[in-house]
């Protein structure tokens, strides 16, 4: 939906704005999509004020700065890479791995920008592999009696609690 919406919006507010705004433009406005996003979807009821306010000061900062846009967009991209690891991860191995999702993101995104010289395919490409996110575990290793573990044990409790319930009836 990303790479529809941003490719329509690139279009459409090229037509009104220069390019190096138009993008800007739509850097900020994907990202601060994106981060709602990533907002609503981690459960997490902390930060979910100070995020968007730091977010909006980092963008405004940005823009003023008047850095060159890779850096304007490498500077997002990391904010959103911050936002996914403080909100979704418990531990430094699956931030760097993440970190390093995002890298794979920016270099097959650059590389479909390169090849094809299309909006559509560079978003849709570079939010494709963002969806990945959701494969890299919350934490690595960690103590044998994690959540998943305790829950593990009651399903095996539970389970060898309906064998003989179900032995006894046969």
């Amino acid at each position: 939906m990303a790479a529809v919406i941003g490719s329509a919006l690139f279009t459409g507010l090229g037509l009104l704005l220069p390019g190096d705004s138009t993008a800007r433009l739509l850097i900020a406005g994907l990202g601060a999509a994106y981060m709602v996003y990533l907002l609503r979807s981690s459960g997490h009821p902390i930060g979910r004020l100070a995020t968007p306010v730091l977010w909006t000061a980092m963008a405004l900062a940005l823009w003023v700065a008047g850095f060159s846009l890779p850096l304007y967009l490498a500077f997002h991209i990391g904010a959103l890479w911050l936002i996914r690891s403080l909100y979704f991860y418990s531990g430094v191995l699956p931030a760097v791995s993440d970190l390093g999702l995002t890298a794979v993101g920016v270099a097959a995104a650059t590389w479909a920008a390169l090849q094809t010289d299309s909006v559509f395919l560079t978003l849709w490409t570079f939010f494709l592999l963002q969806a990945l996110f959701v494969a890299i575990p919350e934490r690595v290793g960690g103590p044998g009696n994690s959540e998943n573990t305790v829950q593990a044990d009651r399903f095996q409790q539970a389970h060898a609690a309906a064998q003989a319930a179900l032995k006894k009836l046969c």
